[in-house]
């Protein structure tokens, strides 16, 4: 894998995620124009804008699920815009947790099950130690209760706290959360942004895509905005929110902010994309 010395990699002043310069089309479609973006380690950022801005293919170019055609992408240390053979994105994905907006369970497994298969097969850990993790996990998520549940007989907040203690169970380095509530009703969000909130406040590394405008202020300690495949502005999210230097910003943040929690929807998966995003499901096994 194509990785910096871990001496380096791991230095303080050198970001955990940082893209530069970063070129994506679908065919003609170029989605993304340019893009620069870092993540310090234990810090949480927010990716705002409207649809179609890029603001999750940035994420899925994190993973390994899309490669850029121009720039470069440096995840803790590893190229990923360099990495081609599907063992070297496998190991990537091991590190980088993914939560979706649709949540991704598998509906023929409980909660449990749900928990462990990735730990037991990618990892190789003992189911023992695989389900006692889970456990921890499932009351850290506040939903002990549901162990044997099958993700069909749980709500919507429910399965997206479920499909955060799926990411956790891999230990990951950093977290990338797309659009996570833009699918629940308004009575289930505030169950999942608590979860992430915890997670932010504990130090684990965040990038999130969200339409929650007053929770990105809140937990963010930086906020990119994007629009049509270009980050238009960036800053501190106190800065960016309440001085925004871009009219384009100012407009954005002036309707989303007159319609909390009805940010637009993210754009749908290209077909490539979707096909990728099946197989992260289960971290490519």
């Amino acid at each position: 894998m194509a990785t910096l010395d871990s001496a380096v990699a791991g230095a303080p002043d050198i970001p955990q995620v940082s893209l530069r310069n970063v070129h994506l089309s679908f065919g003609s479609n170029e989605v993304l124009k340019g893009i620069d973006l870092d993540v310090g380690r234990g810090r949480a950022v927010s990716i705002i804008g409207p649809s179609g801005s890029g603001k999750s293919t940035i994420l899925r170019c994190l993973t390994g699920l899309l490669t850029p055609q121009g720039g470069a992408i440096t995840v803790s240390g590893t190229r990923v815009d360099l990495l081609r053979a599907e063992p070297e994105r496998i190991e990537l994905r091991k590190r980088v947790g993914f939560v979706f907006q649709q949540y991704n369970l598998f509906p023929h497994l409980t909660v449990l099950q749900n928990l462990v298969v990735a730990p037991l097969r990618v990892l190789g850990r003992d189911r023992a130690g695989a389900e006692s993790d889970a456990r921890r996990l499932l009351q850290r998520v506040r939903l002990e209760d549901k162990i044997h549940a099958y993700p069909g007989e749980l709500s919507g907040g429910q399965q997206q706290r479920v499909a955060i203690a799926r990411a956790l169970a891999m230990h990951p380095e950093l977290i990338l959360f797309d659009e996570v509530t833009s699918a629940l009703d308004p009575e289930t969000v505030g169950e999942v942004l608590t979860v992430i909130r915890e997670l932010v406040d504990e130090g684990m590394t965040c990038v999130l895509v969200t339409h929650e405008m007053q929770f990105a202020e809140e937990i963010s300690d930086e906020v990119y905005f994007t629009e049509a495949g270009r980050i238009v502005e960036h800053g501190p999210a106190r800065q960016l929110f309440r001085s925004p230097a871009s009219d384009r910003t100012r407009a954005f943040l002036a309707r989303a902010l007159n319609n909390p929690g009805k940010g637009e929807a993210s754009a749908p998966l290209h077909p490539y994309d979707r096909q990728q995003a099946l197989r992260l499901k289960l971290f490519a096994v």
